[in-house]
């Protein structure tokens, strides 16, 4: 069993990116990213802090907006227009999920798409589905992908069974795997809540991606012998042996599945330093497309 070491692969990105945003710079180019987040959710402001902290140790320019719970839609929307004009800023994440007061949907249709980070703006989703190159990429998905191609994973021909359909992963993810090219070209199955006999379907992957935000969902028997892993989740169960009285685990029952692997990313440091890694590099991409 090969453990794909996500920490490890991220450190490499992130310092072929500072080399990119050193070039940006000595043309006069900062790359910037705003991060906006709603209300008191303690796991989004540890994220919104770690993006914040990145940003800095690549030398990108990173504002960051902690707004009380009480902002209006009318609020939001008028900071994110004020982004979308800043020339400073060339990437918009606005932290999900925002209070329940909040349209979402409303709110990622006025970031301007060409500084949309997330993917998550219509005018990428389309872009995506149709496989230009210029789309901004969900940074989940494109870290997965990413995963898969530096730990020498044939993707081509491959069945891979994605286990979620969330617009930030699942959907997403598939389109990546059908794409032609590296990291594509697979046979795609997207499982879900609804789809009957699920282990049936994820056993006859040779790739499987967990995304279903259930914590460890997928054990040994949704699993052959071989398979790679992909897992997604990112789960806080209560462990009394922990010193917080908690623990961090990801979809997939880790111990009972690791033995059948041919390769698995394990949680923490799997897939989730990745998701920074390509909100970098999505920043680092707008930065360029805005200054050319």
């Amino acid at each position: 069993m090969n453990l794909i070491n996500g920490k490890a692969i991220a450190q490499k990105i992130l310092l072929e990116i500072r080399a990119e945003v050193d070039a940006l710079k000595a043309r006069g180019h900062t790359p910037g990213l705003a991060v906006v987040l709603v209300g008191e959710d303690p796991a989004s402001r540890a994220y919104v802090r770690s993006k914040d902290k990145t940003c800095s140790e690549l030398g990108m320019f990173s504002q960051k907006f902690e707004l009380p719970a009480t902002t209006t839609q009318e609020e939001l929307v008028a900071l994110v227009e004020k982004l979308n004009a800043d020339p400073l800023i060339h990437g918009i994440l606005v932290q999900s999920p925002p209070p329940p007061h909040i349209n979402e949907a409303a709110v990622i249709e006025a970031i301007d798409p060409r500084k949309d980070v997330d993917g998550f703006h219509p005018v990428n989703v389309a872009k995506v589905a149709l496989g230009d190159p210029d789309a901004f990429v969900p940074c989940t998905p494109l870290g997965c992908q990413r995963l898969l191609l530096e730990a020498g994973i044939e993707t081509a021909g491959a069945h891979a069974v994605v286990l979620g359909r969330s617009m930030i992963v699942g959907k997403p993810m598939a389109l990546l795997l059908m794409q032609k090219g590296p990291g594509g070209d697979a046979t795609v199955t997207v499982a879900h809540s609804r789809t009957r006999d699920v282990a049936a379907v994820c056993r006859s992957a040779d790739i499987l991606i967990a995304a279903i935000g259930k914590p460890e969902f997928v054990t040994a028997d949704f699993v052959k012998e071989g398979a790679v892993v992909i897992d997604v989740g990112i789960n806080r169960v209560n462990d009394p042996t922990a010193k917080n009285g908690t623990k961090l685990v990801g979809d997939v029952a880790f111990a009972e599945v690791a033995p059948k692997c041919k390769a698995i990313t394990p949680v923490p440091g799997g897939v989730g330093p990745m998701t920074i890694a390509m909100l970098m590099q999505n920043t680092v991409q707008a930065c360029k497309r805005l200054n050319s």
